[in-house]
C-alpha cells in the first residue's frame, strides 16, 4: 500500500485547507494514457474519494485516494515532498525502502 511521509501529509491538509476540504477532501491519483509507454499519473484535490477508489489515511489525518489501476501501480511507493529546481516544493513518488 502507499506510505505517505509526513512531510507530503502536511503539503495534502494545506492543500485542502485552502480549498476548504480539510476534513472530507483529499489528493486523488488516478492513472491516465500511457505517454511513451510509460504509466502517467493525474493528481488533483478532491473533495471525496470517487466510488471504487481506495483511500489512504496517513497519521495525520491527510487523505490519498487511490483510483484502482493507480491503487495497483502505487502499492510499493512512498509519497514525499521535494524542491524542484526553482525551490519549489512537489511531491514525489519514491520506492519504498
Amino acid at each position: 500500500m502507499l506510505a505517505v511521509t509526513e512531510a507530503a501529509a502536511e503539503a495534502i491538509s494545506a492543500l485542502t485547507a485552502q480549498g476548504g476540504i480539510q476534513q472530507e477532501g483529499g489528493l486523488r491519483f488516478a492513472m491516465q494514457t500511457e505517454v511513451d509507454s510509460q504509466p502517467a499519473l493525474a493528481l488533483t484535490v478532491a473533495t471525496a474519494p470517487a466510488e471504487g477508489d481506495q483511500v489512504v489515511t496517513a497519521n495525520e489525518g491527510a487523505h490519498v485516494f487511490l483510483e484502482e489501476r493507480a491503487a495497483d501501480f502505487l502499492s510499493d511507493k512512498v509519497l514525499d515532498i521535494q524542491a524542484a529546481s526553482d525551490g519549489q516544493l512537489e511531491f514525489a513518488v519514491l520506492e519504498q525502502g
